[in-house]
């Protein structure tokens, strides 16, 4: 059983994992069937199955410079919730969102990633 102190660390390792580009830490803490789901029409948007699908995601989005501010780790019986803040600047492009990013736990690993944004259309055009 996955303890709640063990949901926050495996939380703040996704967020290390993305900030370092530490790909093998995010490999190292994700299913093999995992899934993520994320709002829009964007190049980053809809489901990536699979871990390395997720990584390929996840290296997509860093790629364009985001700087990730996490706002809260909110713990569930299941997972935990980040609250996130993320921002930057491609071009004319500015990305200024708020996000919760949803993660669900089997077997002390994340197995399912739902996104959640506050402006789908602002991420739309940012991901191009």
């Amino acid at each position: 059983m996955v303890t709640d102190a063990d949901k926050k660390a495996i939380a703040q390792q996704f967020l290390a994992g993305l900030r370092s580009r530490y790909w093998s830490l995010l490999r190292s803490i994700m299913t093999e069937d995992i899934v993520w789901s994320l709002p829009g029409t964007s190049l980053i948007s809809g489901e990536a199955s699979g871990v390395g699908a997720v990584i390929a995601r996840a290296q997509r989005i860093v790629s364009y410079g985001l700087t990730f501010t996490l706002e809260h780790i909110l713990i569930g019986q299941q997972g935990i919730a980040l609250s996130l803040h993320n921002t930057a600047k491609n071009g004319n492009q500015i990305l200024d969102e708020h996000l919760a990013t949803v993660c669900i736990f089997r077997d002390e690993k994340i197995c399912g990633i739902d996104t959640y944004l506050s402006d789908v259309e602002m991420v739309n055009a940012f991901f191009v």
